[in-house]
């Protein structure tokens, strides 16, 4: 326990540290905003590149690791968005959020960093591939559904053309695009442009959670949303249970990959399903009291999921 405890607390507390700065120290939101684009287009970009160029190209092609993880990912999505619209009258827009706050972790700022202290650098690959794939499928369904339920005032031509460009021009997924040519060409960069890239990736996790913590501060919890009786146990422990289960099920997965696919499926909602109720005043409010409240329980759950994986307790495959 003594070894998971070093793992998590300084993790979470990095968190606690930006909440807590946040609250003695009182600044506008916009002040993060240098610090969340040093995070977005330089440090984490830097991460994946460095550590996907590193990787053997054939581990870069497993799709039916994708596939599978999707898939799972989506079955939680439908189930919540199915019971937000038919069971509780929520509109098509409020139930895409209700899903999204269920199936959309953490898993650009928190996973790369928790995943690779946990597991090591061969977590790198499967973070790189669930967040690309992921985050490409989130990029679409999320503006298309909204759109089909009314909240869209754009045609649909717009709404393609901007998933098109949201999914090409992220930089997270450029870096992957070119940690994959990196890879297949065998490219070392100069020992200069090297030493570079290994500052800016050290400094991804530090800085992506300092920044979370303070997010959160900045929005304050104002009434809890009945609708997270069912979203956070979907959240932070169906989904892992179904991605654990799935994974072992589907293919000979190395363990670690199975291993990190679980984890960043047990990580909260991430602060994006905010931005994404934020952009199309939808559920707003109540996606911010989400994503706090899934990250507040996340200590314990993810705590409690690193012991049973390190200990042996939980294998790291249930059909070997």
């Amino acid at each position: 326990m003594a070894d998971v405890t070093g793992l998590v607390l300084p993790f979470f507390g990095l968190i606690l540290i930006g909440y807590l700065v946040a609250k003695c120290k009182p600044m506008p939101a916009e002040a993060l905003g240098w610090l969340n684009v040093f995070i977005v287009y330089v440090s984490l970009p830097a991460l994946f590149f460095k550590l996907i160029s590193r990787t053997p190209v054939e581990q870069l092609t497993r799709f039916d690791f994708i596939v599978t993880d999707i898939g799972t990912t989506y079955a939680v999505f439908v189930v919540i968005f199915a019971i937000g619209w038919l069971g509780r009258d929520s509109s098509v827009p409020e139930a895409t959020v209700q899903g999204l706050a269920a199936a959309y972790g953490n898993i650009g700022y928190m996973g790369p960093g928790l995943a690779l202290l946990a597991f090591g650098e061969r977590a790198a690959v499967p973070v790189a591939l669930i967040f690309c794939f992921e985050n490409m499928l989130h990029f679409i369904v999320a503006p298309a559904l909204i759109s089909l339920g009314g909240k869209g005032q754009r045609s649909a031509r717009l709404v393609a053309q901007d998933v098109l460009l949201r999914i090409v021009l992220h930089p997270f997924i450029i870096a992957t695009a070119i940690g994959f040519v990196a890879a297949a060409m065998h490219f070392q960069p100069p020992i200069p442009l090297g030493r570079l890239i290994d500052y800016l990736a050290q400094a991804a996790a530090p800085c992506a959670l300092f920044a979370m913590g303070v997010t959160l501060a900045l929005r304050p919890l104002k009434r809890i949303p009945a609708e997270i009786v069912y979203i956070v146990p979907a959240k932070l422990i169906v989904l892992p249970t179904l991605m654990y289960l799935s994974l072992s099920a589907a293919g000979n997965f190395d363990h670690v990959w199975i291993q990190t696919a679980v984890l960043l499926a047990a990580l909260p909602t991430a602060t994006n399903v905010f931005v994404i109720g934020q952009q199309y005043d939808v559920w707003q409010e109540k996606a911010s009291a989400t994503v706090l409240i899934t990250t507040l329980f996340s200590v314990l759950t993810v705590s409690v999921l690193l012991y049973l994986m390190r200990s042996g307790t939980l294998p790291g495959d249930l059909f070997p």
